[in-house]
């Protein structure tokens, strides 16, 4: 049903006027990190997922009221993304090597064990059909996809680091025909799979190291896809419509841009870190900033007239005229991280303090935006301050620290003595 509306959707913006409306719900609350997913199986049966100190949320009035569902040993962990097969089947996705399945709905989560290898993080999922499934992972390494045909009762293992060195995003049109995105060593990637997973062909690669395909929308004909490339420098609106023979990109105004929805070639939204909703009525030649939201993170259509969105809260897309409750651009809260003494010596020392788990990764730049190497990687178990101290043998001058964490990036600027 998901994969239908996509095309009443299009053919919907092509030929109609409607005036769309984004709003802000009340419920669920406003919380410290962001809402990562969100997921609809109609307009009123849906589901969010919270990022840090993960919590999952359920409505069945297509937004207006929340009801709070548990998960086993959730504390500390953070929920990347949700996805449902069905009203009562669902699947869970963490940074923090778990992995939890419903069968009721979301009442109860039972964490999925008959993986192997066991995947350290599902950064992405997708449903399709009847029962499969599919998901992938990690933005922070390695690459790899997740496979069942069973309706998550058996899982199969697909290992991506000859296409990929990250993945992020994974959507099917059917249960052969489907993409994966992420990042490889040459910049940001798309793969593209016609059997299931079994073999793949990479149709996009460019940019620079540390740069991804962060979120992608597929249309059904199999042809028109959109996507966001998330970078260091400049982030991005890709686009092809032609099932990736060529590629368009046009520069968006927040470099660390994730979410992105269109209804149609030339209408959509996109959003990021740094930044709430950005309209475009050109296909990205220019952007208007809508003063809504922060921290987008998934834009999920329901059909042509619904849609919601993730971020700092959860958001809505109506064609009824709703009024529009603005919140301002308002952005998840950067790693708090201090670095003494700075100018430095042969030596970094960085006191970075988590909010909850986290996994990290610094790369070096300098000042001309050539990268010269990853510093630190870390999978952090929990809450509090960590203390490093990094050899740092470059010659004197000024240098970026590019940090990757998952409330998302900074750059701070250093000076070596």
């Amino acid at each position: 049903m998901k994969k239908i509306f996509i095309s009443f959707l299009f053919v919907a913006g092509l030929v109609s006027s409607q005036t769309y409306n984004w709003s802000t719900l009340n419920f669920p609350p406003s919380t410290t990190g962001r809402y990562d997913d969100v997921f609809f199986l109609n307009e009123n049966l849906g589901w969010a997922a919270r990022g840090g100190n993960g919590t999952v949320f359920k409505t069945t009035n297509g937004g207006t009221t929340w009801t709070e569902q548990i998960v086993s040993s959730q504390t500390g962990q953070y929920f990347r993304n949700i996805e449902f097969l069905n009203e009562n089947i669902g699947f869970l996705g963490t940074l923090n090597n778990n992995f939890y399945k419903t069968t009721n709905g979301g009442t109860t989560w039972t964490k999925v064990n008959n993986i192997s290898p066991y995947p350290a993080a599902i950064c992405g999922l997708d449903t399709v059909g009847s029962s499969t499934v599919y998901g992938c992972g990690a933005w922070f390494s390695p690459a790899y996809v997740i496979k069942s045909t069973d309706s998550g009762n058996t899982w199969k293992f697909i290992d991506m680091s000859a296409y990929a060195s990250a993945l992020v995003e994974v959507q099917f049109i059917d249960e052969n025909i489907g993409f994966v995105s992420g990042s490889d060593e040459q910049g940001a990637v798309i793969l593209k799979t016609t059997d299931g997973g079994d073999s793949w062909t990479k149709i996009y690669s460019a940019g620079e190291y540390g740069d991804y395909v962060w979120k992608l929308q597929i249309f059904p004909d199999n042809k028109i896809i959109f996507g966001s490339i998330e970078s260091e420098t400049q982030g991005k609106l890709l686009k092809t419509f032609d099932g990736g023979l060529t590629w368009q990109t046009k520069n968006f105004p927040d470099p660390y841009v994730q979410a992105v929805g269109f209804v149609s070639t030339t209408h959509g939204w996109m959003g990021g870190h740094n930044s709430g909703f950005m309209e475009t009525f050109d296909g990205g030649n220019t952007w208007v900033n809508k003063n809504l939201g922060g921290s987008l993170n998934r834009i999920f259509f329901v059909n042509g007239t619904t849609a919601f969105a993730s971020g700092n809260q959860i958001y809505k897309m109506t064609t009824t005229g709703l009024s529009t409750n603005e919140s301002g651009n308002e952005k998840v809260e950067n790693l708090k991280i201090e670095i003494a003494p700075n100018p430095v010596n042969d030596k970094l020392n960085l006191n970075i303090h988590y909010i909850h788990s986290d996994h990290i990764i610094i790369g070096l730049y300098d000042l001309t935006g050539k990268f010269l190497g990853n510093i630190l990687k870390d999978d952090v178990s929990g809450k509090g301050l960590k203390k490093y101290s990094l050899d740092f043998k470059c010659s004197a001058g000024e240098y970026l620290l590019a940090v990757q964490s998952n409330l998302g990036r900074q750059s701070i600027k250093i000076i070596k003595k």
